[in-house]
């Protein structure tokens, strides 16, 4: 068993890209916050530098025009979440660091029913990533095409206009240094919008293995239920086993509140961005009909693509979460389901501490504040749509 192609397979496309941005909690190498990743520190200064500062510039620069300070907010707002991902991913990296070696841990020691299950939850991670990446792909192959024409227009002019509108303390008019500058700004956007689904996908398919290990649980619960049952092991084999998987449920417990505990705060950041989001790319979408305002189809194509990128990434989490919920309180509902009505009375018992650490079901939050779920999902749509109202009675 391979186990490093195991995980290759599980975090798809996650694991490489934050290896790219320098933040990928290596199981196999230990992480040091006060000596980070060179390549961390660039992409950081380029999202801070070219891309977040000029977005928050030209937000105050177009105070009074509701259209403008939209658009512009819109854009600032997408790019300090990816901010905010990728410096709460470096900072946990050793605790992440740890986590990932319990994967790797539940990968080696799995037994072939049990990765069985782990291999049919890391597919539907797969397919969640596969379809995250492919709205990426599409809202950056429209934002580049856009921006490499319009920097083909602008060469021959005098006075040229970067990705993002600011003033540095160099001349960013004269060549190289305009050309330099735009492809950094530009080279800054599609690592904002890579870094926030990397995160997200890394994220979620974190919370997915924790699902089949729970689900792995439940089914060695039940197995060793019907063995005492069907007298195949002695009392104090049963009194053993039990005692194992009581372990491994507090530990499973401890590792989603572990995740829980490193994203939480950033998440709720996540919450109320793609409320706005959502928010301000519908009102920009709705002016530029009722304006009649002329819009290449290149553009209205990375909106819809952008907007498409926001409902899977917050989906993400919702499904994810959803199912953790599930899968945790199905432990007590697999001791339910056993054969526990053939055991003795003082063993039957015992299956009480597996009910009772499964009351309380393992979520994901939102800064304590909210439980995503697919229910979360739907509100925070419904929240956007009230807020564009609100917009709309602004702008008349």
């Amino acid at each position: 068993m391979n186990v490093n192609k195991d995980l290759s397979y599980a975090f798809t496309l996650s694991r490489q890209c934050l290896r790219l941005f320098g933040a990928w909690p290596d199981p196999y190498v230990s992480l040091n916050i006060f000596r980070p990743n060179i390549r961390f520190i660039i992409i950081a200064c380029i999202l801070i530098l070219y891309v977040i500062v000029p977005q928050l510039t030209n937000v105050l620069r177009a105070w009074g025009n509701v259209t403008r300070v939209v658009e512009n907010l819109a854009s600032a707002n997408f790019s300090l979440l990816a901010l905010s991902k990728l410096i709460t991913t470096w900072y946990h990296g050793e605790t992440l660091r740890t986590l990932m070696t319990s994967v790797v841990t539940d990968w080696r020691t799995s037994n072939s029913w049990e990765r069985d299950t782990m291999l049919n939850i890391a597919r539907r991670g797969r397919s969640l990533a596969f379809k995250c990446y492919m709205a990426v792909t599409g809202a950056l192959s429209l934002y580049l095409c856009f921006n490499l024409l319009k920097l083909y227009r602008n060469l021959p002019l005098q006075q040229r206009s970067l990705v993002y509108r600011y003033s540095y303390p160099y001349n960013s008019q004269k060549s190289p240094n305009y050309e330099i500058t735009f492809i950094i700004q530009l080279f800054g956007g599609v690592y904002t919008a890579i870094i926030n689904c990397t995160v997200d996908c890394f994220v979620s398919i974190f919370l997915l293995h924790m699902c089949a290990q729970l689900i792995n649980l439940r089914t060695t619960l039940n197995n060793l239920v019907s063995e005492l049952a069907n007298r195949s092991i002695s009392f104090s084999k049963y009194k053993e086993g039990l005692s194992m998987i009581a372990i491994r449920h507090q530990h499973l417990i401890r590792n989603v509140k572990t995740i829980d505990g490193c994203y939480s705060a950033v998440l709720f950041i996540h919450m109320i961005a793609a409320t706005f989001q959502l928010c301000l790319e519908t009102f920009q979408v709705y002016t530029m009909i009722t304006d009649n305002v002329e819009i290449s189809l290149m553009k209205a194509g990375f909106l819809l693509f952008y907007v498409i990128l926001v409902l899977v990434q917050l989906y993400t989490y919702c499904y994810s979460a959803e199912r953790l919920i599930t899968e945790s309180t199905g432990i007590a509902y697999g001791v339910y389901e056993c054969k526990w009505y053939d055991l003795p009375v003082k063993e039957a018992k015992d299956l009480m501490f597996i009910v009772y650490g499964s009351t309380i079901p393992l979520r994901l939050t939102a800064g304590k504040f909210g439980v995503f779920s697919i229910e979360m999902f739907g509100t925070t749509i419904k929240t956007s749509m009230g807020y564009v109202s609100a917009l709309l009675a602004i702008k008349d």
